[in-house]
């Protein structure tokens, strides 16, 4: 099957926003950027602050052959506001990583940056990917912000259970690439 399946072959390009938050796994979100682009989405690529201690804007740039989005206020290409042009253009918006942070400025609807000001404004449905220790996953309050978030139609990718960057094994491990990519797959199809 080529890459992407249904969603791949059903004859439209698509417009993927890729958020990329302050996790070390956003290693991983490289990976995605490359399996979207290879399907023949339009790939534009929003950073946190901190998710550039992690990575480069240049290497998601090359990935995904497009300028890279990291701050609320840089100079857009045309009149409209960045963060709205991205919103509407988004067919789906992919946050992976989705740290705890991210999961809950877009629960409680804060806005005060480029990527949770794209997630706000955007009608296009939602997929998010956590990546976060098993204390912060487990926590009441990132259970009642996820709780909060599918109510409203946020679609999550199911955590793994595995070696967790402090040391420990436990669940809240992103999910790798290829599953993110099949999701996102799943919902782009019901919205054909």
């Amino acid at each position: 099957m080529p890459v992407g399946g249904m969603w791949y072959n059903c004859g439209m390009a698509r417009t993927i926003i890729l958020g990329v938050t302050g996790s070390i796994a956003a290693y991983k979100a490289c990976e995605l950027a490359r399996l979207f682009v290879k399907s023949g989405a339009d790939v534009h690529v929003v950073m946190t602050e901190h998710a550039r201690e992690f990575i480069t804007p240049l290497t998601f740039r090359t990935l995904s052959r497009n300028p890279v989005g990291c701050a609320m206020f840089e100079d857009p290409p045309d009149w409209k506001p960045g963060h709205i042009s991205l919103a509407e253009a988004a067919d789906v918006l992919v946050v992976a990583p989705a740290t705890a942070n991210i999961i809950a400025k877009m629960s409680h609807g804060i806005a005060d940056d480029l990527l949770s000001s794209v997630a706000l404004a955007t009608r296009a449905p939602i997929v998010l990917a956590p990546a976060m220790n098993t204390g912060m996953w487990q926590s009441a309050a990132t259970q009642a912000n996820v709780g909060a978030l599918v109510a409203r139609g946020v679609h999550f990718v199911a955590t793994e259970t595995g070696e967790l960057a402090c040391g420990t094994v436990g669940c809240g491990r992103m999910a790798e690439p290829n599953a993110i990519f099949d999701a996102v797959g799943r919902v782009l199809e019901t919205r054909r």
